[in-house]
């Protein structure tokens, strides 16, 4: 099966259903899509505009490259860097942040390398190298691997090719579960931990530092690269993502009492 088509099947694992008239496609995250706030938003967003936005759930890295294909009508990601080379080179219009949450660090309950102590994000991955505690990447391209690979760089250390670094190539629920097997330390936005339900020994050990505060952002693919392109229902879908109606569902979407996101449209 081509990567095209893999693609397509995602959309109707996601939607349950093939692209109409009323519909658009977005691609999206899959941090955003574990989170369970797209099953909220999505049954308001058709009964309040009358379409389906009918959703590609991959990597950040993906949903760009898909934007760029035009195989999309908009992608909502969080990568400032990345979305603000995709608008420069004109495949995207522009970028709308429409929420955020943060990255957190997790790891063995007992946490050996006691990065809970530590003074910042950079200095919590320093501790996990120089003790080579184990640590899983989703090293799959997407916001969080790009964000941690980020981090990693601050920190000093080298991380390929390591024996104690495993890359899983995969979505964040999937690279939690590794985690949780081998009881290692990863990074993780809070919404897919929250939501995740095989914690085993896993704890949040390591939060707050402004570094790993985590925007999402909404951007249009340009039609006048592709005429193919739904510029209107990408609006009106804009539109509604920064209405006072998004911003009650997204501030008020909770589990276990906990927010998972925040409401920060302009």
């Amino acid at each position: 099966m081509t990567f095209r088509a893999v693609l397509a099947a995602a959309v109707l694992v996601a939607t349950g259903g093939m692209a109409t008239a009323d519909s658009m496609k977005m691609a999206v995250t899959t941090s955003f899509h574990n989170s369970g706030l797209a099953d909220v938003l999505l049954p308001e967003i058709k009964a309040d505009l009358g379409f389906e936005v009918q959703l590609l759930v991959v990597g950040t890295g993906q949903a760009i490259r898909l934007g760029e294909a035009a195989d999309v009508d908009a992608i909502l990601v969080h990568s400032k860097a990345a979305e603000e080379a995709f608008v420069g080179a004109g495949y995207g219009t522009h970028r709308t942040e429409i929420m955020y949450n943060d990255f957190v660090l997790l790891g063995p309950a007992s946490d050996p390398v006691n990065i809970s102590d530590a003074g910042s994000a950079a200095e919590a991955l320093g501790a996990i190298a120089a003790t080579e505690a184990p640590f899983v990447s989703r090293g799959d391209d997407s916001g969080t691997h790009k964000k941690e690979l980020s981090l990693w760089a601050v920190s000093g250390e080298v991380v390929r090719d390591v024996s104690w670094y495993r890359e899983v190539g995969a979505g964040m629920g999937a690279a939690l579960n590794t985690a949780s097997g081998m009881n290692a330390y990863i990074m993780s936005d809070r919404a897919s931990w929250l939501k995740f339900g095989n914690k085993g020994d896993l704890a949040l050990l390591f939060a707050g530092d402004p570094v790993l505060f985590n925007q999402y952002t909404y951007l249009p693919v340009n039609a006048e690269r592709n005429s193919h392109v739904r510029a209107d229902l990408a609006s009106k879908l804009e539109a509604w993502l920064v209405s006072e109606r998004a911003k009650e569902m997204i501030d008020g979407y909770q589990l276990n009492g906990e927010r998972l996101f925040t409401f920060n449209a302009e």
